[in-house]
């Protein structure tokens, strides 16, 4: 059996959810949906629950946003990010144009080019 080659990057860090009530608590998972369910299992009253990515950054606050609304939110861009899309190069060097969020001039010209 041949084995591929060694990933390039690792990481030991994991997502972290941080429970804040009368103490700080913080526990590790190892994906988005551990981390959810542990928001969902812990989150009482007078209980804010955070989830921490990878890189340091807070990506919920339970004080913000209702769990349920934004694991709705993490599955709609998962979805998004795993469907293939075709390559758009803008013509106009606008950096957030995308194939499916053409900025205003590539829509004008989409339109012109349509009649």
């Amino acid at each position: 059996m041949t084995r591929g080659p060694d990933p390039t990057e690792t990481t030991d860090r994991s997502i972290t959810v941080v429970l804040l009530d009368t103490d700080r608590e913080r526990r590790d998972c190892q994906s988005y949906e551990e981390a959810i369910a542990v928001v969902k299992e812990e989150l009482a009253p007078g209980t804010v629950a955070k989830i921490e990515n990878r890189d340091g950054e807070i990506v919920f606050t339970s004080s913000e946003m209702s769990i349920d609304a934004w694991e709705v939110e993490w599955r709609q861009q998962k979805r998004r990010l795993s469907v293939e899309t075709e390559d758009h190069v803008c013509p106009y060097d606008n950096v957030g144009c995308i194939f499916d969020d053409l900025c205003v001039q590539c829509k004008m010209d989409a339109v012109q080019d349509s009649f």
